[in-house]
């Protein structure tokens, strides 16, 4: 297979980055030269935020960029971009667009995600339909936008006013109706009928306009939710100047940016208080749950609670259905449909679908029924300070017989070591704590993995069958000269190469854990100078 320099430059730095740590991971498509690359965080940050999924192929897009780019991102607890994944896509095919989704599946060891967000690109749409075959499929909208504001640059320049009213069809409508409505007066009033863009967009409609795909989690808490490549991973860090020799400063540069503003992020959630606006248990409950991102979503729903009357208009058993609308805007309201019972809710504007954050309707009904603090159901998880805490109630449930499951158990033991991992390298006081736990829980492993320890029908490491009850007892009825030694030997064989295969693991995190080490000591000093500089000033 034959690359450029740039490429082999960049493959150069992943094997580089393979053998400091194992658990990263690449891999590269035959006869075509694609690359796929995740580290240990990637995947970790999978576990915690993979509810939805966006396949950023900005840099791919026409010839402004240099580097054939594309990233797998999400959303994290406090609304920034986290990473999943990243891609060189060198050959464009539907066939390698699959090989790269299902490479990068198996990488996260996890299941797929419920919705994901990409360009309108035929190829990925497709490879989509493939791999993710269960996953709802969302069209960016920003995209959308900025090729219509291309394709129709006539429109625009000449009618001022046609960018609101395009943007307020697609994004303000709230029923199907009203959005089929709106779209036919804005072609007829500016004689789009005959236009092949819009026509193939509207076709398209199910993928991306807000009425259509509000009922389907995307993560964002915005109202406007074409945000995504607009709010890439790498933008800022990665632009049409950047070349293949560059992008690797460049995307080690966005890591630790983003790092570093998560860190910040949690500090300020976990260390400030925010500005309660009522008297309400329900407010400070969010406010003591949610990081500050999601609290001021959550506010700012819950305060508009006060301008929204819930009208109730029917009753069935246990269920009540009301109409919530703004005082003067009746014709504008919602409809919340509530079940006593179990304390249950759900709205026709479908905003906690979508987001995650309770909308002022159900808010408005809460008030009206006295519903004092927020359901469990209405607490998301990934949008709480500890999104990134879990219990043991949260782990994966096994078989008692793991044969079965090899792959699974891999995989969630490796997740929870990455996680470990970074929890240990936070201090040398942390470090020294977490380095005894691992010697103790490796005395335990190799304890329990003792080959004496297993019973017949058990496949060893080396693939053979563990005897059976009577062949042991035939081998141990073998009486020859010097019989016992060599068992011995054997014995302490097998040992002396678990307990070497033992260090090289321990190595390998030792070296993660030295690099994180300094780059946190890097981090520290360079505010240290920065306080300093303050202080001077």
């Amino acid at each position: 297979m034959s690359v450029g320099s740039g490429v082999e430059h960049v493959l150069n730095y992943l094997k580089r980055r393979q053998l400091e740590n194992p658990g990263f991971l690449y891999a590269i498509e035959d006869d075509c030269g694609n690359v796929f690359w995740a580290d240990p965080t990637c995947r970790l940050n999978y576990t915690y935020f993979g509810d939805t999924l966006v396949f950023d192929t900005t840099y791919r897009r026409g010839k402004r960029y240099q580097v054939p780019f594309a990233a797998f991102t999400g959303f994290n607890h406090h609304g920034q971009p986290v990473l999943f994944g990243c891609a060189l896509i060198l050959n464009e095919s539907e066939s390698s667009f699959a090989w790269l989704f299902q490479t990068w599946l198996q990488a996260m060891s996890a299941p797929p995600p419920p919705s994901i967000t990409v360009e309108p690109d035929r190829l990925i749409q497709v490879a989509v339909s493939r791999v993710f075959s269960q996953t709802r499929l969302r069209f960016s909208q920003a995209l959308i936008f900025k090729e219509t504001e291309e394709k129709l640059a006539h429109v625009y320049q000449s009618h001022p006013t046609f960018e609101s009213e395009f943007i307020n069809c697609v994004t303000g409508t709230e029923t199907a109706a009203e959005f089929e409505a709106s779209w036919d007066s804005i072609v007829r009033r500016y004689y789009l009928e005959d236009n092949d863009w819009l026509q193939s967009i509207y076709n398209a409609r199910q993928q991306w306009v807000r009425v259509f795909i509000r009922d389907t989690f995307y993560g964002e808490l915005s109202t406007n939710e074409g945000s995504s490549f607009l709010n890439s991973f790498f933008q800022g860090f990665v632009d049409a100047s950047t070349t293949m020799q560059m992008l690797i400063k460049q995307y080690e540069e966005a890591i630790d940016s983003w790092r570093e503003k998560e860190l910040k992020a949690d500090y300020e959630a976990t260390n400030s208080t925010p500005i309660m606006k009522m008297p309400s248990p329900m407010e400070k409950q969010a406010a003591s749950l949610y990081t500050r991102v999601a609290f001021i979503k959550f506010q700012e729903e819950f305060v508009e609670t006060l301008a929204n009357h819930a009208n109730r208009i029917s009753d069935s058993g246990t269920r009540t259905t009301y109409r919530v609308a703004k005082f003067g805007e009746v014709h504008k309201g919602h409809t919340v449909s509530f079940d006593s019972l179990e304390v249950k809710a759900n709205c026709s504007c479908q905003m906690f679908e979508y987001s995650g954050i309770i909308c002022r309707h159900i808010l408005a009904v809460f008030r009206a029924k006295n519903v004092l603090t927020l359901p469990s159901r209405y607490l998301l998880r990934r949008w709480t300070k500890e999104a990134k805490i879990r219990g043991t109630e949260e782990q994966p449930e096994f078989s008692n017989s793991c044969q079965e499951s090899l792959n699974v158990c891999y995989d969630s033991l490796r997740q929870e070591a990455t996680k470990y991992v970074e929890e240990g390298a936070k201090s040398i006081q942390i470090y020294k704590v977490a380095m005894d736990a691992l010697d103790e829980a490796a005395k335990k492993v190799a304890a329990a993995s003792n080959i004496r320890g297993a019973t017949p029908g058990t496949t060893l490491p080396n693939g053979e069958a563990y005897p059976s009850e009577e062949a042991r007892e035939t081998a141990n009825a073998i009486n020859h000269p010097g019989g016992e030694k060599e068992r011995t030997i054997l014995e302490l064989t097998a040992e002396l190469e678990r307990t070497g295969q033992r260090c090289e693991v321990y190595r390998a995190n030792l070296l993660s854990i030295l690099r994180d080490m300094e780059e946190q000591k890097f981090q520290l000093s360079h505010k240290v100078q920065n306080a300093r500089l303050s202080l001077k000033e």
